[in-house]
């Protein structure tokens, strides 16, 4: 065997160029991943508010205008044309020529000590609103789904990025040997418009990207269990065969994937025994399933629908069983949890994505489970350790959407994207409850306190230990970060206790 032919054989340019700025810096990656824990030099960690995070996607963008922003001004407009200063100079996906204004269609009241808006789709929510910090100045760059989720997701709208959980994973590493550091778990009927790039590691090494768990009733984790005839003991044999061939690859080659293949088998041997014990919700005490509003067992046709907006149901438990989940996984040590719900973006422009039809019936399906959720984690001792975030990619206009349908009428309402104000929420470790930014009187531009995407991810990097100006990874040249090269994400100093 030639080594050097099968050195030069086995790199490719994406590992040429990759290494290229990296120099001897593989070796210590090499240590790192035979350590299988957060890979950050000294000076990156900071005493840490959290330990773990939840992540609460609604992959579409729900309305703010309809949840959280009680606009009274707008309420007056509602039906009116838009003024052209709102039209001028912008940029909209969907909105052509002068579309109407258009005010919440649900009722608001203000809710606990805190007499926070909240509508009256969110009586869960409600009932936990002084655990929680609403951010209301929220804006983004991007206004269509795919880059805005991963502007969102990787700190940057190009495919080839880190994800957030990834940066988690590869920093801080997990708590349980035995399960993976950054889990994921989708409901809603799809995956997110940018796929399943949104929890893949980029530039990092594969071992620390996410690993999605199914909830459709069979393995948790696709060609995790053996084979049909084969023992463990015989998966034991081969694993470490495979180990001594890839270590023999690695001493002459040096490729710092091969080690991540070697990590990879050891932990999916691990899952085999810890992944369906960790699973299976159907342990859970009956009251604590139904704080939820989760149904062990349960498998949604919507799961497996082409258009799955036209069988939505509220009493659907997927999300809430995926939020036991959540809770589950971090109990057991898991660091990052992401959960994707798909139907958020109500467009109006056809059945099934309606802001007055569809919205409520997405909102039933994970008010209960989140306001659950809040309530377990603090019974349980668990919440002022765990942050959990709660959001879109990006918002919804306070005028129609009127590409399809130019007036308003039962089933169509819908509003098109909008990143210029939008709302998310955290709550739990490190975060002060409470309110935090405020938009104009109809909701289009930010009043005060403007809070962008790099400053969330940066905030969310600081109460999980991890200086965010200083956490890198060295790729092609330069010390990459979740927050990008500019010094444009600030934590946000005002929402943490």
């Amino acid at each position: 065997m030639n080594v050097q032919y099968e050195k030069v054989r086995a790199q490719t340019r994406r590992h040429f160029f990759g290494q290229a700025g990296l120099g001897f810096g593989a070796l210590a990656l090499n240590q790192l991943l035979a350590e299988e824990k957060g890979g950050v030099g000294k000076g990156v960690k900071i005493p840490a508010k959290a330990k773990s995070i939840i992540y609460l996607h609604m992959a579409g963008s729900p309305s703010q205008i309809d949840l959280f922003e009680n606009k009274t001004a707008l309420t007056k407009f509602h039906g009116k044309d838009c003024p052209e200063e709102y039209l001028e100079g912008k940029r909209f996906a969907f909105i052509k020529g002068t579309p109407k204004m258009m005010g919440s269609v649900f009722d608001y009241q203000k809710r606990g000590e805190s007499g926070q808006w909240v509508s009256d789709l969110l009586p869960g929510l409600s009932s936990v609103i002084d655990d929680v910090c609403v951010i209301r100045s929220m804006n983004t760059d991007q206004f269509n789904h795919s880059p805005a989720q991963l502007l969102l997701q990787t700190g940057n709208p190009l495919l080839g990025y880190p994800s957030m959980g990834s940066w988690v994973n590869y920093g801080l590493g997990s708590e349980n040997k035995n399960l993976p550091g950054f889990v994921v778990l989708a409901s809603g009927g799809k995956t997110p418009s940018a796929g399943k790039s949104l929890w893949g590691s980029g530039f990092l090494p594969t071992l620390y990207q996410g690993v999605q768990c199914r909830t459709d009733g069979g393995d948790p984790i696709l060609y995790l269990s053996d084979p049909k005839g084969m023992s463990r003991e015989a998966r034991r044999k081969t694993l470490d065969a495979l180990k001594d061939l890839n270590e023999y690859q690695n001493q002459h080659i040096g490729d710092p994937e091969t080690l991540t293949r070697i990590a990879q088998y050891e932990l999916s041997y691990r899952m085999q025994m810890s992944v369906p014990e960790v699973m299976d919700i159907g342990k859970e005490p009956q009251h604590v399933l139904d704080l939820y509003g989760a149904k062990p067992g349960f498998v949604s046709n919507v799961e497996t629908a082409a258009d799955p907006r036209r069988l939505y149901k509220g009493d659907d438990p997927t999300f809430a069983n995926n939020c036991v989940l959540a809770r589950r996984l971090v109990e057991n040590g898991v660091r990052f949890v992401q959960l994707y719900d798909w139907g958020w973006d109500h467009h109006g422009s056809s059945p099934g994505e309606s802001i007055d039809e569809t919205l409520p019936i997405k909102c039933q399906q994970i008010d209960k489970a989140i306001a659950g959720l809040i309530k377990d984690l603090k019974q349980r001792g668990l919440f002022d350790e765990t942050l959990i975030v709660w959001g879109g990619e990006f918002g919804r206009t306070p005028m129609m959407q009127n590409n399809v349908n130019s007036v308003l009428k039962p089933g169509y309402y819908g509003r098109d994207h909008h990143p210029h104000a939008f709302t998310m929420w955290m709550a739990g470790a490190g975060i002060k409850p409470g309110a935090y930014g405020e938009t104009d009187d109809i909701g289009y531009y930010i009043g005060e306190n403007p809070v962008g995407i790099r400053d969330l991810q940066a905030t969310i990097l600081h109460l999980l230990g991890l200086d965010p100006h200083r956490f890198h990874f060295s790729y092609q040249g330069l010390n990459q970060r979740l927050i990008g090269p500019t010094d444009d994400g600030q934590v946000i100093k005002g929402i943490l206790a």
